[in-house]
């Protein structure tokens, strides 16, 4: 069940993705002092707002359209922005993403993996998590997964299961991202899960 807090920040920025549907958006998008953008294709970012706060999560509304992985450029969670999520860490933000199914293939998971450096996973070392050690966030939850499960090594990732999306569908994403070693950018790898088949009809089921 999603928080009565997330839900009503997505409801405004599902209704700003209406507002702007159809528009392909190529330039970075900033809200409260934080940038999103694209890192390789396979989506586009729709709308952004919010503050980043539990209360008033940053509002990511993305469509994913590629089979690989989508990478989202997230900067300017400095020193400057500070904590809005109440832990510890120097920096941290609240993310509410909604991702909009474009593709031919029903999504049985998504899987997010923080990256300070791209291509390279993140550590426990490098001091960007999910919120690790806080319980800022939690349970981190989905309108269409019912499940999430953690990993801190040897990658930062969080993956939601436990209900499947269909082509033409949407679900939001809520949980908190920090950092204890503060940088200037640092990478969100989205992983919708592997398509290994067209969607099926709607009475049969996805075997995985």
């Amino acid at each position: 069940m999603v928080v009565i807090r997330w839900g009503r920040a997505f409801i405004a920025a599902f209704g700003a993705s209406i507002l702007v549907a159809g528009l392909v958006v190529a330039q970075p998008m900033t809200s409260a002092g934080i940038t999103f953008s694209d890192a390789g294709g396979g989506f586009t970012i729709i709308a952004v707002s919010g503050s980043g706060s539990t209360e008033d999560p940053f509002i990511v509304v993305e469509e994913i359209t590629g089979p690989s992985a989508a990478v989202l450029i997230i900067e300017g969670l400095t020193p400057a922005f500070g904590n809005r999520v109440g832990t510890l860490h120097p920096t941290g933000l609240a993310l509410s993403k909604v991702l909009h199914n474009r593709t031919p293939f029903i999504w049985s998971f998504v899987d997010f993996e923080l990256q300070q450096q791209f291509g390279v996973s993140s550590d426990y070392l490098d001091g960007l998590s999910f919120g690790q050690g806080a319980e800022a966030g939690r349970p981190f939850t989905s309108t269409r997964f019912d499940e999430f499960n953690e990993l801190f090594e040897p990658l930062d990732s969080i993956t939601f299961y436990g209900g499947n999306l269909r082509p033409g569908e949407s679900s939001v994403f809520n949980f908190v991202i920090t950092d204890t070693t503060p940088i200037a950018r640092f990478y969100l790898v989205q992983r919708p899960s592997r398509p290994i088949a067209r969607a099926l009809p709607p009475q049969a089921t996805t075997r995985w």
